[in-house]
């Protein structure tokens, strides 16, 4: 009998009704600013769309708790890559996330899964009112579900763990008195494409320090546009790896609901050139 496995799984359905149990105390969360807690990034964190953010999940601002639930979709030219995850946020000081990657390979044949278990620290700051805006340090571990194929082409393992420190500071009225959110994160990973394609490999066997970067303006309190770039390492002699770039759009229709919409350019992914695409997520926060 052939089984079929929702985007979303059953892990993490559980871990969306816990953090709605968490939430439903007397520490409810809603005192953050409109869309200062970003949205869910690929892995699960909060963040853009490519990249986690020195911000942490949903709306909690200290003393609160929050939970965020996201579902993204991104159809590239021979991929489809489809993502689900869950996040929670205590008293804006601990984020913890899920995610499940489902990498469809259209023109190859196959597919690859990859899930995410993340955690990040708010160290110092705060995005508004520091002057250095905020900074997190955060983890990101990861495990293929099948890596029979990652290992075929070069890959030394089938997980791993990131290691990264983001800032993020939002400038009032900086550019015609629109407001602009600037991000800067450092990354030490041995992934491949993520993690999708393993990690490690025949060129490059160990860690490398990468760098992501983020700008985004607010054209008003609900709507904001900018571009996200992230360097990814080299680690495969079969075919190189190039970095990431998107131009996006993210509109948060309330505190609980926001739609991010991107022009995406991975590059060159497994020796297929050229896998741009879009990207479509919607996320719930509470």
């Amino acid at each position: 009998m052939t089984t079929c496995r929702s985007v979303l799984p059953a892990w993490m359905l559980a871990s969306v009704l816990l953090a709605l149990c968490l939430i439903s105390g007397p520490a409810l969360a809603g005192s953050r600013l409109l869309a200062t807690g970003g949205v869910s990034q690929i892995e699960g964190a909060a963040g853009g769309g490519l990249s986690p953010w020195g911000v942490l999940a949903g709306n909690a601002s200290e003393g609160e708790l929050a939970a965020t639930a996201f579902a993204s979709v991104a159809p590239l030219r021979d991929y489809r890559l489809t993502v689900g995850g869950v996040a929670l946020n205590l008293h804006d000081r601990l984020e913890l996330s899920l995610a499940r990657q489902r990498l469809d390979l259209d023109t190859l044949g196959g597919r690859l899964e990859q899930q995410v278990a993340g955690a990040k620290l708010r160290l110092v700051g705060d995005l508004i009112y520091h002057p250095w805006g905020i900074w997190s340090l955060g983890v990101q571990h990861k495990q293929l579900e099948d890596g029979t194929l990652p290992l075929a082409v070069g890959a030394t393992s089938t997980r791993g763990s990131d290691i990264y420190l983001s800032g993020s500071k939002l400038l009032l009225a900086a550019v015609a008195e629109r407001n602009l959110l600037l991000n800067l994160t450092l990354r030490s990973t041995s992934a491949n494409q993520g993690g999708l394609l393993g990690f490690g490999g025949d060129r490059e066997g160990g860690r490398s320090l990468v760098a992501e970067g983020a700008a985004g303006m607010f054209l008003t309190r609900r709507w904001v546009v900018g571009a996200e770039y992230r360097q990814m390492p080299d680690n495969l002699s079969f075919a190189r790896e190039d970095d990431w770039r998107s131009l996006y759009s993210a509109y948060f229709f309330s505190p609980h609901l926001s739609l991010t919409a991107a022009a995406l350019d991975l590059g060159s992914i497994a020796g297929l050139e050229r896998q741009r695409g879009g990207y479509l997520s919607i996320q719930f926060a509470f």
